[in-house]
């Protein structure tokens, strides 16, 4: 979701985003003219520009309407073969051409726009409404700190962030919301920084996975991921390549559950008998998964996590339903979570 237009860094100075694996997804989609490729995840327009400089059309889509805003100067340049909608990647079938798309790209993770907002509540590093919406609209991250029980807050903060210190966390949320409720990014940070502080050999700040959890939870990210897959596999005809690149374990594991349901192999334990394969939906030629490179990650620290997966459309047609391709039972579905007190 990182791009190369129009931005600010916190001393208010430009600041160039640098658009992940660049190289190796323009390697996947292979880009060329009369080629139209969708970009799930517009942002800053990075993967777009490139896609559009090789002489392809894209079809950008953009949950946050600032995105969509901001890409003027794009429009202006590109014409014609740039499409751009304010909408999520979940819908993106109903944006492909009726003979299909020849690629779709998707960048799983927070704008570098968003988390430079302070107004937009991503990052404990500025301080801001406790916000988090992508899109504007629906719960906030602070309606889920401040009304969501301290089981459901467990949940969220151990299933969504990984985080063990989950049940901790939500029962100090529980204490401190009863004399004032949170309003800020640093309302929260800095209970989170006491209940548990840093230690001199942790890598990252102890409330990163409490952020990435209601970041995930508050836009239903896992949900909507789930439904750009298949979308994805509606949409693509014969030959046309699904890239995605994503930042942490959750995302990760879903779309390599799904690639690999659809890669047609058989199934099954040695000590029961043979599983037919199922049509194969889409084909893998190449590696499973391409990791940044070293030089990459040095350059641009957001790349360490990253990790590209592609794979191929075949011509089998896509199954009606296709939730069953996650491996478990309505893995996407985040409600399960749980819900508000009255």
């Amino acid at each position: 979701m990182s791009g190369t237009f129009g931005m600010a860094d916190a001393n208010g100075g430009p600041v160039r985003h640098i658009p992940v694996m660049l190289a190796e997804v323009r390697g996947a989609l292979a880009p060329a003219p009369g080629k139209i490729i969708l970009d799930g995840t517009f942002g800053a327009g990075g993967y777009s520009k490139a896609l559009l400089d090789a002489g392809a059309t894209v079809i950008g889509l953009d949950r946050d309407p600032n995105a969509i805003a901001a890409a003027a100067e794009m429009r202006a340049a590109y014409g014609d073969r740039l499409q751009l909608h304010h909408t999520q990647f979940s819908v993106l079938d109903q944006f492909a051409p009726a003979e299909g798309l020849d690629g779709v790209v998707l960048d799983i993770g927070v704008s570098s726009m968003q988390i430079d907002e302070a107004e937009r509540g991503f990052s404990f590093q500025k301080n801001g409404p406790l916000d988090m919406r992508m899109s504007g609209e629906g719960v906030s991250a602070a309606d889920v700190v401040n009304r969501a029980k301290v089981n459901d807050l467990t949940r969220i903060f151990g299933i969504l962030g990984e985080e063990k210190n989950a049940g901790r966390i939500a029962r100090a949320i529980e204490k401190r919301r009863q004399e004032e409720p949170f309003a800020t990014t640093r309302d929260l940070a800095g209970l989170i920084e006491i209940v548990t502080p840093r230690r001199a050999k942790d890598k990252i700040h102890p409330a990163t996975r409490v952020f990435q959890a209601l970041r995930v939870y508050v836009n239903d990210e896992l949900g909507e991921l789930a439904g750009a897959l298949l979308a994805a596999e509606r949409s693509l005809k014969p030959g046309g390549v699904l890239a995605v690149v994503t930042f942490h374990s959750l995302e990760d594991r879903i779309v390599k559950q799904f690639i690999a349901a659809r890669l047609g192999k058989a199934g099954g334990s040695r000590h029961l008998p043979a599983v037919e394969p199922a049509p194969a939906l889409f084909s893998q030629p190449g590696k499973a998964m391409i990791s940044a490179s070293e030089a990459e990650a040095a350059e641009n620290p957001r790349a360490r996590s990253a990790k590209l997966r592609a794979a191929i459309r075949t011509d089998v047609p896509a199954p009606a339903t296709g939730l069953d391709a996650f491996g478990l039972p309505a893995l996407a579905d985040l409600s399960c979570l749980g819900g508000y007190e009255n």
